[in-house]
């Protein structure tokens, strides 16, 4: 797994991606929202806010209270996302210090956590994905040798069915798939600053996540022909268990990383998500409309997929979001979405203010994995088969 030899920001997939593409030296291509509907005065004045909140409440060492490199990620992720970059940007500054407490903290083995070993490759997955966006947006050199070595991780820990288990290591059956769109995303994100990758890691993926789709109506089993006639989602787990609108946004965001661009599983959970954002984001409310983990994938599922639900949904999502600010005459409140979810205090508002900035700043596309098209060698590659 190494640096492709021509331009930062060459996208190559080894025998599978062949789309290059090369800028100057160190910089990172900038795009601004397509549509005056995506950003609105409201919605950047929010990530404004969100972004000052981030950098008031940083620690000296880069983190927010909290060793836990995932979510220390969160929040170098929302200053990327927003054109605050190592070395530009008016928090510049900050988004250095959380980036190098992750380097600092990758261990010999290139895993990217630190806390418990049941967080291994949730953490070492998220880690990476923002690594990897670093590495395009800045050529640091520093981050190349230790996004190697968590490619190389992530490939040597892969399970049998294609999946992966929190603890870093091989297993028969890969736990759930949230994990599996963590390590989609670092895959993606490598292969987006000019990583290589091999094929056969992501063809094995693309039928784990596959295999967690549940129709309605008939058995997980049974023929595509069959399955397509019912309505259905991805699940957390395979043959149906733990339903819900993070797991279907979570499975789109894996095929959408992985190029699968028509399979038919994509607008059966589109129709989920749609649905849950329509109830969820009805009148205004103090509260957010989703906890943060499932606002991370959501954002995601719906700009990637992109057409009509991102035009129909992101908006809603939006304004919920800005709606559900803190406003408060005390810095260390002012600005922040307040935790929602299974983590707490600063570390919890950490997150899931991290995630709402994501989400504001998406128009902007100023990180590489929002600002390519579809990568048409890959997809052709698997309709051949």
């Amino acid at each position: 797994m190494k640096r492709a030899a021509h331009g930062c920001l060459t996208l190559c997939l080894t025998a599978v991606l062949a789309l290059a593409g090369s800028l100057p030296e160190g910089q990172a291509p900038v795009a601004k929202a397509e549509s005056e509907w995506e950003i609105t005065p409201q919605s950047e004045e929010a990530l404004q806010r969100g972004i000052e909140w981030l950098t008031r409440n940083q620690g000296p060492e880069g983190n927010w209270t909290s060793n836990d490199l995932g979510l220390v990620s969160m929040g170098a992720l929302a200053y990327l996302s927003a054109g605050h970059s190592p070395g530009r940007g008016r928090h510049g500054e900050a988004a250095a210090r959380a980036i190098d407490y992750v380097t600092r903290n990758t261990k010999p083995s290139g895993l990217l956590n630190i806390a418990d070993e049941r967080r291994g490759m949730y953490n070492h997955g998220l880690s990476a994905f923002v690594l990897g966006q670093a590495y395009g947006m800045s050529n640091d050199e520093r981050i190349g040798p230790l996004m190697d070595r968590a490619l190389k991780l992530i490939a040597q820990t892969q399970c049998d069915d294609g999946g992966w288990d929190y603890v870093a290591k091989p297993q028969q059956r890969g736990h759930d798939l949230s994990l599996a769109v963590m390590q989609a995303k670092a895959l993606r994100s490598a292969v987006d600053s000019g990583l290589e990758v091999p094929p056969e890691v992501i063809e094995l993926a693309i039928r784990s996540v596959r295999e967690h789709y549940t129709p309605n109506g008939c058995s997980h089993t049974a023929d595509e022909a069959e399955q397509q006639r019912h309505p259905g989602q991805f699940t957390y787990t395979k043959g149906g268990g733990g339903p819900s609108v993070a797991m279907a946004a979570a499975g789109v965001v894996c095929l959408q990383e992985f190029a699968q661009y028509d399979d038919w599983r994509i607008e059966k959970n589109m129709e989920v998500i749609g649905k849950e954002i329509r109830e969820k984001t009805r009148g205004r409310s103090s509260n957010a409309p989703f906890d943060a983990y499932t606002l991370y994938y959501l954002g995601q599922a719906l700009y990637q997929v992109g057409g009509k639900h991102w035009r129909e949904h992101y908006p809603p999502l939006r304004d919920a979001l800005i709606a559900c600010q803190v406003q408060s005459d005390d810095p260390s409140e002012d600005g922040k979405w307040r935790a929602h979810g299974r983590v707490g205090g600063k570390p919890g508002d950490l997150y899931m203010t991290g995630a709402a900035c994501f989400i504001l700043a998406m128009p902007n596309r100023y990180l590489p994995i929002l600002q390519e098209g579809k990568i048409d060698s890959l997809q052709q590659r698997f309709q051949q088969k």
